[in-house]
């Protein structure tokens, strides 16, 4: 079978075995070495890293200079000067003591410096003196000759990342340039037919079966960062004879080719083929989460290396940081990109494949004396998950995951003085949640949200993972909202209820409410299908309690095991058609042009451990919850009551 038609299959090989393979094959090639160097001129040498060392030139400074202005002296002449008993020192080329400015050269006869305003002013028969009370030490105030540098010093190695004050020292030292390592030249291919540009996404819109293409923005601004030059090819579709001719060309002129998207062991995966017809398929599958499909290899007589990394923005951009970055960074001489790390707890139990490294983005707050680690979704296409996060878990292979409460090392996407500034919610989901982020920020704090429903909001508080949590949980007994499933799960913990507001829950419906649904009793029919929220969720609760009321089993609810995170994400199924209807907040159908069925008006309340509530930390937002900025602009959001907002429910 020819290589055009070859099936290729993913391969499950251990991230180290796969940079064994590829060191291998670039060492063969004379690929794996550290680039040459190039003359730049200083000014734009910034950033660059040095690719020989750089010696003094010149001394620094290249004479004997006065630190200050004032007055060049023998220093034995000063001796014996009190303030009872001031000495007179001739001004003159000739005399006893000669004026300097800062940076000028001293006399040969002098060796020491007064400072002017240490010395008197005297003009007496035509000649002028200065009138010194102390005496100084030889060398007073004098930068001596090559204090700075000496000529034939070593003043910056190689292998060295030039910053501003690099460049001053190189110009000080008598140098105008500087020999720097040629940055490394990275070529990406985005491939694929569904694939469309930002540009043309934004002026026609997306329509359905399009994809809009980011991955190479994403490369090429990470390459950048890391000392590379990108250059991002248009977008090939997925057109075997295209995508070689393009590699072919990518490969004559870079030094490295990024294929985006075609690794998998798909009908349309090219880049297997076209690597193993241009050069050699080192690897096809490594042992990592996100990331499995990733290629290494090398094409055309020269051997460049190239990767084909993953489709899925998430897979792409951790990918990259696994290999891209690495490379470049032996290329330029540096070691790898290190992040900060610090320790933390992590704030629920997490499942992983064995057999394979996983890296898990996660979110960071200093709790108490407890710094937290929240997972976000793992999901391979969940872009903003790289957003929201501010560092990553890496989950070795062979562990079966990590349970709750366990420590593990987080590396950082941010500094840490930005977690110790942290406000952390795990909690029901809100739409207003954002809002506080946004004017949070003004006021110096970052605000995190993990959604795990209002119950798991409640048991994070418990575990201490949290700062507080957003709660709408009804008691079917009472008819009142939270206190006692606060009571319940918080026993012995000092709480303060604060109301954040009231708002409507309804059914979420397609546009023109095509389905005729009128209410809770319609979940109950063949024809309509629902969205739910997850376990634990207080709008699930609500669901449930209506629905036993109703004597609807949730079996006969086609689509109740159907689970959701958000209102957003509710709203989205029923958007797409792959639910007629869902249980939601007004806000969510307005925000995606849907129809909305009121059912019940509820009170979402903040539940916040006392000694949070009472912390610098929180200060803030509750400024901002009582505030008239945020409750004007809630308010005038469909379905939202904000008469109580910011008052105490109760303390428990």
């Amino acid at each position: 079978m020819s290589s055009r038609n070859r099936k290729f299959y993913l391969e499950d090989i251990p991230l180290d075995e796969a940079w064994r393979r590829f060191i291998a094959a670039m060492e063969s090639s004379g690929m794996w070495g550290e680039f040459p160097g190039e003359e730049l001129p200083l000014e734009e040498a910034l950033g660059r890293v040095t690719a020989t060392p750089v010696w003094a030139a010149l001394s620094s400074p290249g004479y004997h200079a006065s630190a200050m202005d004032g007055y060049a002296v023998r220093s034995d002449e000063t001796l014996g000067a009190t303030e009872t008993s001031p000495k007179r020192l001739k001004i003159g080329s000739y005399g006893q003591a000669r004026y300097v400015d800062t940076g000028d050269p001293i006399p040969s006869w002098a060796d020491a410096v007064i400072m002017i305003e240490n010395t008197q002013y005297i003009e007496e028969n035509g000649c002028e003196f200065i009138e010194i009370q102390a005496s100084v030490a030889p060398w007073t105030a004098i930068r001596p000759m090559g204090e700075d540098m000496v000529a034939t010093e070593l003043v910056l190695p190689a292998s060295h990342l030039l910053n501003p004050v690099d460049l001053g020292a190189i110009a000080g030292c008598g140098h105008a340039t500087v020999n720097v390592r040629r940055r490394p030249r990275i070529a990406i291919v985005p491939t694929g037919t569904e694939l469309v540009t930002a540009e043309k996404a934004a002026l026609s819109g997306v329509k359905s079966g399009d994809i809009i293409e980011y991955n190479s923005l994403v490369l090429s601004a990470q390459v950048r960062q890391w000392g590379g030059v990108p250059t991002r090819y248009p977008i090939v579709a997925d057109d075997y004879e295209r995508i070689k001719k393009t590699v072919l060309e990518a490969a004559a002129t870079h030094d490295l080719v990024l294929v985006n998207a075609g690794s998998s062991a798909g009908s349309e995966d090219f880049t297997a083929n076209i690597v193993e017809k241009l050069g050699t398929l080192l690897v096809h599958g490594v042992a990592i989460r996100p990331g499995h499909p990733v290629i290494l290899g090398t094409v055309t007589d020269r051997k460049i290396p190239i990767i084909g990394l993953p489709g899925y923005p998430v897979s792409c951009a951790l990918t990259g940081e696994i290999f891209v970055e690495p490379l470049i960074s032996h290329w330029l001489g540096l070691p790898k990109m290190e992040k900060p790390k610090i320790k933390a707890i992590m704030s629920r139990k997490l499942l992983s494949p064995i057999g394979e490294d996983e890296w898990v983005r996660v979110t960071v707050g200093q709790v108490g004396e407890r710094t937290v680690a929240a997972p976000l979704s793992r999901g391979a296409g969940v872009i903003t998950s790289l957003v929201r996060a501010d560092g990553i878990v890496r989950i070795p292979r062979f562990s079966e995951g990590v349970d709750a409460g366990h420590e593990v090392i987080v590396e950082l996407y941010r500094d840490p003085s930005e977690i110790e500034r942290t406000i952390v919610h795990i909690g029901s989901h809100d739409l207003c949640l954002d809002l506080l982020s946004q004017y949070l920020a003004g006021a110096g704090r970052r605000f995190t949200s993990a959604n795990a429903g209002s119950l798991g909001g409640l048991t994070a508080l418990r575990r201490g993972d949290a700062h507080l949590a957003g709660s709408h949980l009804l008691d079917p007994a009472t008819g009142e909202y939270n206190i006692s499933y606060v009571k319940q799960y918080l026993a012995g913990v000092s709480v303060v209820l604060v109301t954040f507001m009231h708002r409507e829950q309804g059914l979420i419906v397609a546009s023109g409410n095509p389905k005729g649904i009128k209410g809770l009793e319609d979940l109950a029919r063949d024809d309509v299908r629902y969205s739910n929220r997850q376990r634990g969720a207080g709008t699930r609760i609500l669901l449930d309690y209506h629905l036993n009321n109703l004597g609807i089993a949730p079996e006969k609810v086609k689509g109740y095991q159907r689970e959701e995170y958000t209102h957003l994400a509710v709203a989205v199924a029923v958007q797409s058609g792959a639910a007629d209807c869902g249980l939601g907040i007004a806000a969510a159908a307005h925000a995606l042009d849907l129809n909305f069925i009121p059912f019940e008006k509820e009170r979402y309340d903040l539940v916040i451990p006392r000694r949070h509530y009472e912390s610098d930390l929180l200060a803030p937002l509750l400024d901002l919850i009582r505030g008239p900025n945020l409750r004007k602009v809630v308010g005038g959001l469909p379905g939202y009551d904000t008469t109580h907002m910011g008052e105490v429910v109760i303390e428990l």
